[in-house]
């Protein structure tokens, strides 16, 4: 890959990071059409079953309009189902369905081989350094 002479801001190297971690993910996962987004909505969903939608937006760190986009998309496609909850009739409790869980272990290998591509273009010796920084910044 050439590389030009053109410095770019941290901003548009974590956006093209993003890019091609996307790319990797969704070539990785095919025709079953899951986002990298929709994934992670879906995991943070199988760690915790039962969360609401806003419990969704902190543990993914996804705003709340994209947030709930996702949720109705994933409702929409038979990977979700929501309830309203009892203590709160305002909130919906968010649980994977039958086909949600079966798109999971397709989503966790697609991340997997995403983290494998981009983790191969770095050195050994440079990922631990490497994983640290990005937690940092990623994950205040």
């Amino acid at each position: 890959m050439a590389q030009d002479a053109t410095v770019h801001s941290l901003l548009e190297l974590l956006h093209r990071a993003s890019q091609r971690a996307d790319y990797v993910f969704v070539r990785t996962v095919g025709a079953n059409g899951l986002t990298p987004r929709q994934f992670v909505v879906l995991h943070a969903v199988s760690e915790t079953d039962g969360l609401s939608q806003t419990d969704i937006m902190a543990a993914t760190g996804i705003d709340r309009s994209s947030t709930a986009d996702l949720v109705r998309r994933l409702v929409s496609s038979g990977l979700l189902k929501r309830r309203r909850t009892r203590r709160d009739a305002r909130l919906y409790a968010v649980r994977l369905t039958i086909k949600g869980r079966q798109m999971l272990p397709i989503g966790e290998a697609a991340a997997r081989a995403a983290d494998e591509v981009l983790l191969a273009i770095i050195g050994q010796a440079q990922r631990s350094a490497f994983l640290k920084a990005l937690t940092l910044v990623a994950i205040p």
